[in-house]
């Protein structure tokens, strides 16, 4: 598989942009983005937990 290069990109955002239409695309990237952040959310307090846990274990 190639890489995806300026035209093919163009012409996905074309087809995004046709099947949703203009007014539901910045609904699904700010349910997007919300995602993201819920995701990197958890991770850090995934991260937070192990070190807690570790701070006691050493205690």
């Amino acid at each position: 598989m190639g890489r995806l290069g300026m035209p093919e990109i163009i012409v996905i955002l074309v087809i995004v942009l046709l099947l949703f239409g203009g007014r539901k695309i910045p609904e699904l990237m700010k349910g997007l983005g919300a995602g993201v952040k819920e995701f990197k959310d958890a991770a850090k307090g995934e991260d937070k937990t192990k070190a807690e846990t570790t701070t006691e274990e050493n205690k």
